[in-house]
């Protein structure tokens, strides 16, 4: 396992935050943070119990994670407040903000509530060659929920929900096992109705 100078990777995460705030800035995420991976970097992050988002290989990750992914999040901020660097592994984890445009009434920004960050491989050459973004799913259907109900939420978003409650495949994303059953669903919904109820 090569083994990196923290100079170097501390340089590297000065790097990946100047690229984010340019692309927050202009809306090009390809041109700012695309140039931060190498060529045959894996970029993921897990959307529930079974779906996975998975870019293999730069243009990928340029497509969708930077690409189709961001569409309709114009305007989001994502500022990463803290760093863990092991330099004798090559690897970091930062810790982000997802902060939404909108506001509540008493002036704070929506933003998705919980502990968000990226498990980061350094590849040399200031460039990831592995990111894995975490997050809480659950805070982020109900971020979702919220801006919804304030009509908040951007034409691409409302597509993507759309295309996703009937099934439709998006971009990078993958099902880890195959869909369950109507039979099995129906069993486990009887199954919770039935300790709802009894207790056992």
């Amino acid at each position: 396992m090569p083994e990196f100078s923290r100079d170097e990777l501390e340089r590297m995460t000065e790097l990946f935050e100047q690229g984010i705030e340019r692309a927050e800035t202009t809306g090009d995420w390809i041109k700012h943070v695309g140039c931060l991976y190498t060529d045959d970097a894996l970029y993921e992050w897990n959307l529930g119990p079974n779906i996975e988002f998975r870019a293999r290989g730069r243009k990928e990750i340029e497509a969708y994670a930077m690409g189709s992914q961001m569409e309709g999040l114009k305007d989001w901020r994502y500022p990463y407040t803290d760093w863990v660097i092991d330099d004798k592994r090559g690897e970091v984890i930062g810790f982000f903000r997802q902060i939404a445009p909108a506001k509540r009434d008493d002036g704070t920004h929506y933003e998705l509530e919980g502990l968000c960050g990226s498990w980061f491989f350094y590849g040399g050459n200031y460039q990831w060659r592995e990111q894995r973004d975490f997050f809480d799913v659950g805070n982020l259907k109900a971020l979702m929920f919220e801006l919804a109900g304030i009509g908040a939420l951007s034409p691409e978003l409302k597509r993507d929900i759309h295309l996703s409650a009937r099934g439709h495949k998006i971009p990078g994303n993958h099902r880890i096992r195959r869909r369950p059953s109507l039979l099995e669903r129906l069993r486990g919904i009887f199954a919770i109705l039935k300790i709802a109820l009894t207790g056992k």
